[in-house]
């Protein structure tokens, strides 16, 4: 592969995303093997009809790639033997073991609730089988919250993640905020806050200056806006839009402001085995377990909406079979971008997109600031440009 082939390719990609009607206001795309960065692009604008152009340095809501990051800090705490996967989470933190099973609605239309057959474990969270979902991709979820006041999961508090689940733990594979409770976890375990820990034990090793909960006056100056995409297709920047901050919990599911240069430093660590530029993070082996599938014959799949302003219901590649690591989406199959089969890839609400192929060592991340997820515009520009790098490396 040439890097100038991959760079006319890939400046392609972001420019037909952003240029197109209707397209994103703006992007930031990179790729990496396991040395360094073998693209960086940015195209656009950080605010639809501001003079502020995206850079490749711009800052970004992370949303639901946070998650990973919380899954290397679970990771680290299995390693140095203080949890077991197999461990019940309420030894850890306590308030879990309150949590109930949706049980359909009482004559006066009330969640009715039963205990769970048995303890969530910290294998059950790592793998989103624990029976936790998200409001918006789940209408009993939704309804218990109404019901019992509960407040939304963005207003990034503790109190936002005690609702429901939906079904016993272990039963099936369903997507919700159990990274959330295993951040709870860490900061049990290490005595600190998770932003602390990750400050510590991720952000220093791997050298990201740039990711954090809180936003420093550094990161906001290069902060993007997130921009709302109405039915009719039309973008309203959103510049308020912004996670609590600082906020009462650091929400290891979503809440990480950072920008895309410094998450490949994540994703290299991962291609080498968890070392990073400035020491090691993780051991190999831990690695490797991080990168296996953990459902055995479950799957996973894809997401039906309960509120269209903040997701499109959707899947990443329908009809291939998907299973779940720590903390990742497996695609069992080859896909048709070029990922080979047992690859990882996860996103974030905002129409962030990642792939982690350890087998070539290559990763690549999609960066935008627009909901609903899965647009209409950002997601087949991440698919053309996990495509274009494939395409040129085959070369």
């Amino acid at each position: 592969m040439t890097q100038h082939s991959l760079q006319q390719a890939a400046d392609a990609v972001l420019d037909s995303t952003v240029g197109r009607a209707g397209g994103a206001p703006g992007v930031v795309a990179m790729a990496t093997d396991a040395r360094g960065n073998l693209y960086e692009g940015a195209a656009g604008s950080r605010e639809l009809g501001s003079d502020r152009p995206m850079t490749v340095d711009t800052v970004m809501c992370l949303f639901s790639c946070t998650k990973a990051l919380t899954g290397a800090m679970v990771m680290q705490l299995v390693e140095e033997g203080l949890v077991g996967l197999d461990d019940a989470a309420s030894r850890y933190v306590p308030d879990i073991a309150a949590i109930q099973v949706y049980d359909g609605l009482d004559a006066d239309g009330q969640p009715k609730t039963r205990p769970p057959r048995r303890a969530i474990t910290l294998n059950d969270l790592m793998l989103h089988t624990a029976g936790f979902g998200y409001e918006f991709f789940s209408p009993e979820d939704l309804a218990y919250r109404q019901a019992k006041n509960i407040p939304t999961l963005i207003a990034n508090t503790y109190e936002a993640i005690q609702s429901v689940l939906l079904f016993d733990p272990g039963e099936r594979w369903n997507y919700g905020c159990n990274i959330d409770w295993l951040g709870k976890v860490v900061e049990a375990v290490r005595g600190k806050r998770l932003g602390e820990v990750m400050a510590e034990r991720l952000f220093a090793p791997l050298g990201m200056n740039d990711t954090a909960f809180v936003i420093t006056p550094s990161m906001m100056q290069r902060r993007a806006s997130l921009h709302m995409r109405a039915a009719d297709g039309k973008l309203t920047p959103v510049p308020d839009l912004v996670l609590p901050q600082p906020p009462e919990m650091d929400m290891g599911g979503h809440g990480l402001y950072g920008t895309v240069g410094d998450y490949m430093k994540f994703i290299r660590m991962l291609l080498n085995d968890g070392d990073g530029a400035n020491g090691r993070v993780l051991r190999a082996e831990i690695v490797q377990r991080m990168s296996q599938n953990g459902l055995g014959a479950l799957k996973s799949g894809g997401w039906v909406t309960t509120n269209p302003a903040l997701s499109n219901s959707g899947e990443f590649f329908p009809g291939l079979s998907k299973s779940w690591a720590y903390t990742f989406m497996v695609n069992d199959e080859d896909t048709p971008t070029g990922r080979p089969a047992g690859s990882l890839m996860w996103a974030g609400l905002g129409n962030l997109y990642y792939w982690i192929d350890r087998k070539n060592r290559i990763g690549g991340f999609w960066g935008t600031q627009i909901l609903p997820f899965q647009d209409v515009a950002s997601y087949p520009g991440f698919v053309d440009f996990e495509s274009a790098v494939y395409r040129t490396l085959r070369r």
